[in-house]
């Protein structure tokens, strides 16, 4: 595949209009143009190059169901991203399939996070996320998170973002940036990166308090599925429940809960996780990511392949901090500095020690557990519900010191 296939444009037929009746309920979509005159054109492709694609903005109608009220018209985020949402950049490229479903998962998690944050998607999914005082600060834990994987991300952010942190993005390759607005001065920072396609979202001031949507998914077969959108129940610490559970009449409850700086980290993990493809793990510590892993079989496999990876990331950040170079880079030119880099990530257990780690679908065993307690992990939060999650339990309060755990009592799977 040659490059010209990513920046080219391709014609889609979708109508300009489309309507969705559901029930006696009408719904109209507009589809989203860009360009000028008569170059206008809808995204440049699906999700790969070859594949139509168009994206539709809801312009009238709103769901009524179950009595509930659903999300409508004058809440649109990423559908209302047509060409005045486009503040600069994409070097002639329109936006593609992906670059839009990365933004709207970036929005998914933001809307459950108060504090200013950042977040990275990548592949639909994020790659660091991170809270804290400073715009500045959270995208570059964020971007530590795993930097690797950040390359040609997806970056959005829930506060105007500023000269500091466009500074920062522009030392970075990210496909995409977007934010509720831009103080003065950072468009002509970014506009020195012509492929980074710049958006503004309009109504991220409505992002908290938005409302239930309808998700459809297409089949094979061209068969529906329907399903409401998940809702975060866990939106503070007081949230969480005890950890409690029950075999052959004996009970079994964890001996110690989070500390306050556990509890914002499992909190935070929590919000994460919602926008990861299930099954999966996000581990957390000083409200940053340390590890994302999902889109496993497994509860244990995901849990190591977190532990991997947040070993992975420690490498990496540290290669670049000390020697300003990447940690594969330094295994094949400056192999005993590579060297002297694990080895520091062995004794530091790569950042694991005191760390938090939030599980999307409760522990089957506690095989996942010991290994994430084996590397300093002292808080957990799953949904419960498992018959063995009195074995879980156990083995928090059995590990030197306690661990803490909490349940959630729902689960937060994204297929």
């Amino acid at each position: 595949m040659s490059d010209n296939a990513y920046r080219h444009i391709i014609d889609d037929h979708f109508p300009d209009q489309i309507q969705l009746a559901l029930g006696e309920q009408q719904l109209i979509y507009k589809k989203a143009l860009f360009g000028h005159d008569k170059d206008r054109k809808g995204l440049r492709y699906g999700e790969n190059p070859g594949q139509q694609a168009a994206l539709y903005r809801l312009s009238q109608g709103q769901i009524q169901l179950g009595g509930a009220t659903y999300v409508g018209p004058e809440a649109a985020l990423v559908s209302a991203l047509g060409e005045p949402g486009l503040l600069s950049g994409g070097g002639g490229k329109h936006p593609s399939m992906t670059n839009f479903t990365d933004l709207d998962a970036g929005l998914s998690f933001l809307r459950w996070i108060e504090k200013p944050a950042a977040v990275i998607i990548k592949h639909n999914n994020p790659s660091g996320a991170a809270q804290g005082h400073s715009l500045s600060s959270c995208f570059r834990r964020a971007y530590q998170g795993d930097a690797l994987s950040a390359f040609g991300g997806v970056v959005v952010f829930n506060r105007p973002l500023d000269k500091e942190t466009a500074q920062l993005i522009d030392k970075m390759y990210v496909e995409v940036v977007a934010a509720p607005d831009y103080e003065e001065g950072v468009l002509a920072i970014l506009a020195k990166k012509p492929d980074v396609r710049v958006f503004k979202v309009p109504n991220m001031d409505k992002l908290g308090g938005l409302a239930r949507s309808i998700q459809i998914k297409s089949l094979l077969d061209g068969g529906l599925i329907l399903h409401q959108s998940l809702i975060n129940a866990i939106r503070s610490p007081a949230d969480f429940l005890p950890a409690i559970a029950r075999k052959k009449g004996v009970t079994y409850q964890a001996q110690r809960q989070p500390s306050q700086d556990e509890s914002q980290d499992l909190l935070f993990g929590w919000a994460v996780l919602g926008s990861v493809s299930s099954n999966s793990v996000v581990v957390v510590k000083d409200e940053a990511t340390v590890a994302i892993a999902g889109g496993q079989q497994s509860r244990l496999g995901v849990t190591q392949l977190a532990i991997n990876k947040a070993y992975q990331n420690f490498c990496q950040s540290r290669a670049q901090e000390l020697h300003q170079a990447s940690y594969w880079e330094l295994t094949r030119s400056e192999p005993e500095l590579a060297l002297a880099i694990t080895e520091e990530a062995r004794r530091q257990n790569a950042g694991l020690i005191g760390s938090s780690l939030v599980s999307d679908g409760f522990f089957p065993f506690r095989d996942a557990v010991m290994e994430a307690l084996a590397q300093g992990v002292s808080a957990f939060a799953h949904p419960g519900g498992s018959i063995q999650d009195w074995d879980s339990i156990e083995a928090c309060n059995q590990n030197t010191p306690p661990a803490a755990m909490v349940f959630t009592g729902q689960r937060a799977f994204k297929h």
